[in-house]
């Protein structure tokens, strides 16, 4: 098959894989036909998420055709389904309380020791993003194999389209968790780092769940523009002073709750970014915080604060003195998907939620390489990327 390798730093390259095989009895084969870029993938890109390796096949956004199932699936042959970039037991105690991304028996046990000293605990089992996570095989493929998968796929009705239901694999549970997790309530101010996909999502997601006001930050003018589409007021950060204007807009209290869609790889010229991204350079720091001290420094004392942004590694300088002088509550956690797909399904085929609008380039799974260098470099235009094996260069 064809699949998307990483080669090493803003090294991708489209190579002749072995086809997946069915190897336990829970497993399934996918014959993929959309996969997307997500912002989590430029930072294996970037080279900022340590455990990959050469020749390592990407991708976490994916759906596609059943083409195989092991005698444990609960899935049927042809079936379109989405998969959750999630890898979930089902069983362990995580997953019986729908913490399903923190799962104790999908990373293999061989795979464990450096999250464990990392973080304290293993990682979960994640696709196509690095050996932390298990080392499995990602979804920019045309064929993958999805392990546990009578617990995470989800069966899609026919007469819905690819790109109505691609992003339930990550981006949208993800954007709906941020807001869940910021305990939105009808007359909050939510403030939202970041109008990329999944900030963009949680946008949505925090107007969905009823907040008074949402406010959008960023500096592309595309994204500020689908924000405000959105029916969120916007802030371009190179224009505005952030913390002043968010003073301004909440009557002098802050906004009850702030959401960080940035994650490791903030970009600017604050004083802390460039000294973030100068350690990430040299190899002697791995993320780069800028959004969420400001966000931490803004929110109102009391208020809520939401991470689905990615950090990997450390943070300098982090203001633990506002956190907990404040009152805050912090809540963060890579997305558990599974809690919220069928929920997320309902609203997308009732029409209260879209996610078309997202969609910026659609190219063959051959032209991966130029997909994620625009992603990269371009990100006013390519808001999204979707991967389609079967379209022809």
């Amino acid at each position: 098959m064809r699949a998307l390798t990483w080669q090493g730093k803003h090294d991708v390259r489209v190579e002749t894989m072995p086809d997946p095989e069915i190897v336990n009895p829970r497993d399934a084969i996918i014959e993929v036909t959309s996969t997307a870029i997500c912002g989590s993938d430029l930072h294996l890109y970037d080279g900022v998420i340590p455990g990959m390796l050469a020749g390592d096949i990407l991708g976490h956004e994916f759906m596609g055709r059943v083409v195989d199932t092991g005698p444990g699936s609960t899935l049927q042959k042809g079936q379109r389904v989405v998969v959750p970039f999630t890898i979930s037991c089902g069983s362990c105690f995580f997953c019986s309380h729908q913490q399903y991304a923190a799962c104790d028996n999908s990373n293999p046990a061989e795979k464990q020791d450096v999250s464990e000293k990392l973080y304290g605990h293993a990682t979960g089992g994640l696709f196509g993003y690095s050996h932390l996570t298990g080392g499995y095989p990602g979804g920019q493929a045309e064929y993958v194999r999805v392990p546990f998968s009578d617990v995470g796929p989800i069966v899609i009705p026919d007469g819905m389209e690819d790109d109505d239901v691609l992003f339930l694999s990550d981006i949208l549970p993800t954007g709906w968790m941020a807001a869940a997790n910021a305990d939105i309530g009808p007359d909050d101010t939510v403030v939202v780092w970041g109008c990329g996909p999944v900030g963009l999502f949680a946008i949505q997601s925090a107007l969905a769940m009823g907040a008074a006001r949402v406010i959008g930050i960023d500096h592309y003018p595309n994204r500020l523009a689908l924000a405000r589409k959105l029916g969120a007021q916007v802030i371009d950060y190179t224009q505005t002073h952030v913390l002043e204007a968010l003073m301004e807009l909440s009557g002098g209290l802050g906004p009850d709750a702030v959401i960080d869609a940035v994650g490791m790889e903030a970009h600017g010229f604050a004083p802390d970014t460039v000294m973030d991204n100068f350690k990430q350079t040299v190899g002697v720091g791995a993320d780069s915080g800028h959004a969420l001290r400001e966000a931490l420094m803004a929110v109102r004392k009391g208020g809520r604060v939401s991470v689905p942004g990615v950090y990997g590694g450390f943070l300098d300088k982090f203001p633990l003195g506002a956190l907990m002088e404040k009152g805050l509550q912090l809540r963060t956690g890579q997305t558990h998907v599974q809690k919220y797909t069928a929920e997320l399904l309902r609203r997308i085929q009732e029409g209260e939620l879209d996610t078309t609008f997202l969609i910026s380039h659609r190219l063959p799974l051959e032209d991966a390489a130029r997909g994620y260098d625009n992603f990269k470099t371009n990100q006013n235009d390519w808001t999204k990327v979707v991967l389609k094996p079967g379209l022809q260069v």
